[in-house]
């Protein structure tokens, strides 16, 4: 399978990140131009609904195997283990409350829906196309974050958590992203072929614009979050490049022990090196009201977003072909 590198960004790539960017100046220029949260919202569901059963047309088309398997197992652990460690740094800042720093290490330990869709495109164009499970790895690592950082927020002072606890493992297990991506999935996995031929102008033809249209809604979004929040401190911008990298790190060293293929190599150690803005702010805002949105939200948005999209998932990309292939 051969790769090319003769550009990090190759043409349906360079098309994203241009509208990322343009999203991003919009932002920081004022502009009064918007996306409608329901069609952003819409938007999103469309993404997922079209990574879900792609995965599990293709999932089935693999067949499970000792990969499928490894592969989900190390995105579970890795889920689970990572907010422990940015807890641990966020709270060695003193700057951060417990509360912040364990909503804020549960948004690192999940996932990004978009982040995994873009890198899905970047890596096929590139011959490096992941089997199809990944889309259930990633479905895997949503939810062990969010019970990660509930744990360590037990001892926070909060007279509201107890009084939500239910509701908010309600959100974590019933979210409506995860159980359209599950169930999607699950839709893909007892179609298979037949589905996809019904389905492909669906979930094929129109995916590139609509995940052009997203990201520009991505960045407008990233722009202005900066904009209504006192600026990040610097070490936590830091934070915010080296958690993915470090991450993705140690997911490569996963995925060589585990003797992946390099494509879901590569695609693991992007889901570890990304972070959640969806769905853990939406279980975060239930079970830890006091959490400060302005650093859980803003800096996985903000910062590590744009990193990886610009730079991590071509880097992530090159190294597991060059050490693992």
């Amino acid at each position: 399978m051969s790769t090319r590198w003769t550009s990090a960004h190759p043409g349906p790539g360079r098309a994203r990140h241009s509208v990322l960017h343009l999203g991003r100046v919009a932002g920081f220029a004022r502009s009064d131009l918007s996306v409608p949260e329901q069609v952003s919202r819409g938007l999103a569901l469309y993404l997922m609904l079209c990574i879900g059963f792609k995965g599990g047309v293709e999932a089935r088309v693999h067949g499970a195997d000792a990969a499928m398997i490894s592969a989900g197992i190390a995105g579970l652990l890795l889920s689970f283990v990572t907010p422990f460690v940015v807890f641990g740094l966020l709270q060695r800042l003193g700057r951060i409350d417990r509360s912040t720093s364990a909503a804020t290490g549960a948004a690192y330990g999940s996932v990004s829906v978009v982040t995994f869709a873009a890198a899905s495109e970047f890596l096929r164009s590139i011959g490096l196309a992941p089997a199809g499970y990944m889309a259930a790895v990633l479905a895997v690592m949503e939810t062990p974050a969010i019970l990660a950082g509930l744990l360590l927020a037990r001892r926070a002072p909060a007279s509201a958590r107890s009084a939500t606890a239910a509701r908010a493992l309600h959100e974590v297990f019933f979210n409506g992203a995860l159980m359209l991506l599950v169930g999607s999935f699950v839709v893909g996995l007892a179609t298979g072929e037949s589905g996809m031929s019904k389905l492909e102008p669906f979930v094929n033809a129109i995916f590139q614009g609509a995940l052009c249209f997203f990201l520009l809604d991505m960045g407008l979004t990233a722009a202005r979050s900066l904009q209504a929040r006192r600026p990040l401190h610097p070490s936590l911008i830091g934070l915010g490049i080296a958690i993915p990298l470090a991450c993705a790190a140690v997911a490569l060293a996963a995925a060589a022990i585990l003797s992946l293929p390099v494509p879901e190599a590569a695609m693991l150690m992007v889901l570890a090196g990304s972070a959640s803005y969806i769905a853990v702010p939406a279980a975060m805002r239930l079970a830890l009201p006091e959490a400060n949105a302005g650093v859980y939200v803003t800096l996985p948005l903000a910062v590590t977003f744009p990193f990886n999209l610009l730079v991590g998932i071509p880097l992530y990309a090159w190294i597991a072909s060059a050490l693992l292939g």
